[in-house]
Parts: structure tokens; C-alpha cells; sequence
């Protein structure tokens, strides 16, 4: 019997601990959800997280930055199309603004959290620990679970 128990208790943690990654994030009416993150191939030296941000709160706030361990360096990034059609990835030193009441989605293609020089590899299924930085609610931090077929 003992046996059963302690599988019906490691079967019932489990479940739960996937339940809390899936909820998301919420301080300061800032709200995150469906995070997730990806680098291409385990020999990448880069990865990048994708995530929804919405502003429940009376007030804008801002992202203005991202750190984790799991990188020597995080920052924002944007991909702009130039002049002749090709896209490059840029720095976005002033952040994302997020507008009360809105969302701002950070997609491929698009505005996303970039870790470079990667302190360890991105396996399916891995959970990553990222602090977000807003100018008024503050850090939140997200753990964004890796998923290499999105």
C-alpha cells in the first residue's frame, strides 16, 4: 500500500506543478501568458522567448528589460524590414510599451526576448526562468516552458 500512495503522490505533484507553469503571470495588472521559448538545435549559441502581455492596470507601463541565467546577456528585440526587404534584429533600448487596457504580443517575426551566448541548451520541455522588468510593476519573474515544435 505504501507504494501506491507515495505513486498517487508523485503522479498528483507532478500534475500540479504542470498546472501552476500553465497559469500565467500577473503583478500590477501586468498579465503574461502563453509563454514559450526555442533556440534552433541544442548546439545554439542564441535562443528567444515568446510571450502575451497584457495591461490590466488603470495606468501604461512599459517593458524595459529581461534577464536569466540562462544566457551571458537578455535584451528586447524587434525585427525591422529595411529598405530592401531583408530582416534584421535590433536592440529595443526603450522597451515595449503597453498601453492600459491593451495587450502587445511578442512573436516570431516580431518583438521578442533574445538571449544570447546560451549557458545551456534549450531542450523540449525545459522550463527557463526569465525576469521581466516593467517601469511600474516592477520585475515579474516567468517560467516559460521551451517548445521547439511551435
Amino acid at each position: 500500500m505504501p507504494l501506491r500512495t507515495s505513486t498517487f503522490c508523485a503522479v498528483a505533484l507532478g500534475a500540479f506543478s504542470t498546472l501552476l507553469l500553465s497559469l500565467p503571470a500577473l503583478a500590477d495588472g501586468i498579465h503574461i501568458s502563453d509563454a514559450y521559448a526555442r533556440a534552433n538545435g541544442p548546439s545554439a549559441k542564441a535562443g528567444a522567448a515568446f510571450l502575451e502581455i497584457t495591461n490590466e492596470g488603470a495606468e501604461d507601463d512599459r517593458l524595459v528589460g529581461a534577464a536569466s541565467d540562462v544566457a551571458k546577456m537578455v535584451q528586447l528585440h524587434r525585427h525591422n524590414i529595411d529598405e530592401n526587404g531583408v530582416a534584421k534584429m535590433m536592440h529595443v533600448m526603450d522597451g515595449f510599451l503597453i498601453p492600459s487596457g491593451s495587450m502587445h504580443v511578442l512573436a516570431r517575426g516580431g518583438d521578442h526576448v533574445m538571449f544570447m551566448g546560451l549557458t545551456e541548451s534549450f531542450e523540449q520541455g525545459k522550463i527557463i526562468s526569465v525576469i521581466l522588468t516593467f517601469e511600474k510593476a516592477g520585475d515579474i519573474t516567468v517560467e516559460i516552458p521551451v517548445d521547439l515544435e511551435r
